[in-house]
């Protein structure tokens, strides 16, 4: 049996660290855990608390681009759990981040949207 109870982390690499880390911080407002500089791999990692859970967002030199599409294959989106999707939606946009409408799945009635983060990785907002 392999036994895991819940996700540990989700791992992201940026272009941008400054950029980024400002996106993760001060825009979604995820609580910094530990800021670490790797000078061996010239390379930042930032463990950020969403909720219970944990993204690490890690610079490294010269990283390759990736598709980033929802479609692509692999990781479709990163998707957080919101009490109001409006409410968020109204917030990203005062803030100039591009966010699609609101849209309703099919299969639980409950509000959903898109943006995107510095890299245009695509991430979601959920009802709750």
């Amino acid at each position: 049996m392999f036994g895991a109870s819940k996700i540990h982390h989700v791992a992201i690499i940026c272009s941008d660290y400054a950029k980024s880390k400002h996106f993760y911080t001060e825009i979604l407002g995820f609580e910094i855990i530990e800021e670490t500089y790797r000078e061996a791999r010239g390379s930042y990692k930032l463990d950020l608390r969403v909720g219970p859970n944990q993204i690490e967002l890690f610079s490294f030199p010269a990283t390759p681009a990736r598709l980033s599409n929802p479609e692509a294959c692999g990781l479709r989106h990163l998707a957080f759990e919101v009490e109001d999707v409006a409410q968020v939606l109204t917030y990203l946009r005062s803030l100039e981040v591009e966010a699609e409408d609101i849209r309703v799945d099919e299969i639980t009635g409950k509000q959903f949207t898109f943006f995107r983060d510095p890299d245009n990785l695509p991430l979601e907002v959920y009802q709750r």
